[in-house]
């Protein structure tokens, strides 16, 4: 499973930079961007590149994917070629990018949903799972090869189930920031993450939202009549009815 990342160049005063979720979505009137401390996963959000505009969702078989309609554009990470990348996988595998990128490989864990702690410490080190437990059978290796390997062990054996579990409820709707969950536990149960928030002199928000779904997916930024949600305006999108305060979560 490779990780390719495609790289569109747009200018900003007169610069060249990648296009993200910053620089291609239009700020609705009278708001403005909640800015993201430099180093953080919003930060790593909303810098991540976007494919081509018209770019369509397709899943890991490489066909049009049933959710392109909602399509506002494509994150240009790879979705591999098994049915992996789903829902949660998608937000799992977006946090461990970013943490893997800061070389902060102690931070990098997720849980079964039978409440084995899955570490990347423990499989970089050559140990393999096996029926919930750790056993040493390989070299160490800190690869990106071999950190798309343990994605994929989180991959099959952990779920919403388990990620809601993980994540902690955001008590203060008025902090909403990229990186924040929306997400319902179950079988298959379904997430959204935050990608952008903006603002106006209300202190009123809408976001941007980012999903995938299944089959897996390309991790897709999502519009419905516009790109920008909000909790005060049910969405008919599916599964919009988890874009309310109850259902949000966050990492840290």
């Amino acid at each position: 499973m490779k990780n390719i990342l495609l790289f569109i160049l747009v200018f900003v005063n007169g610069f060249a930079v990648p296009d993200n979720v910053l620089t291609r979505f239009k700020i609705p009137e009278g708001y403005h961007h909640i800015s993201a401390k430099p180093g953080s996963f919003a930060a790593y959000l909303q810098s991540l590149p976007l494919k081509p505009v018209g770019t369509q969702t397709k899943t890991y078989r490489g066909d049009i994917a049933r959710t392109d309609v909602y399509t506002a554009a494509v994150v240009g990470l790879s979705v591999g070629n098994h049915d992996l990348q789903q829902c949660a996988d998608a937000v799992m595998r977006l946090r461990g990018e970013y943490l893997y990128q800061q070389k902060n490989y102690r931070a990098i864990s997720f849980n079964f949903v039978s409440g084995f702690k899955c570490d990347y410490v423990h499989y970089a080190n050559g140990y393999r799972y096996s029926n919930d437990r750790w056993v040493l059978k390989a070299k160490k290796d800190h690869s990106y090869p071999a950190f798309m390997r343990y994605m994929a062990l989180v991959f099959s054996y952990a779920g919403t189930l388990s990620l809601e579990k993980e994540l902690h409820p955001v008590t203060n709707v008025d902090e909403l920031k990229a990186g924040d969950v929306f997400i319902h536990g179950g079988s298959p149960g379904h997430c959204f993450i935050v990608m952008g928030v903006v603002e106006n002199d209300k202190h009123q928000k809408q976001f941007l939202l980012a999903q995938s779904f299944m089959p897996a997916q390309n991790i897709q930024v999502l519009q419905y009549h516009s790109p920008w949600f909000s909790m005060d305006k049910r969405s008919d999108i599916l599964y919009g009815e988890l874009i309310a305060k109850n259902y949000l979560r966050r990492f840290d």
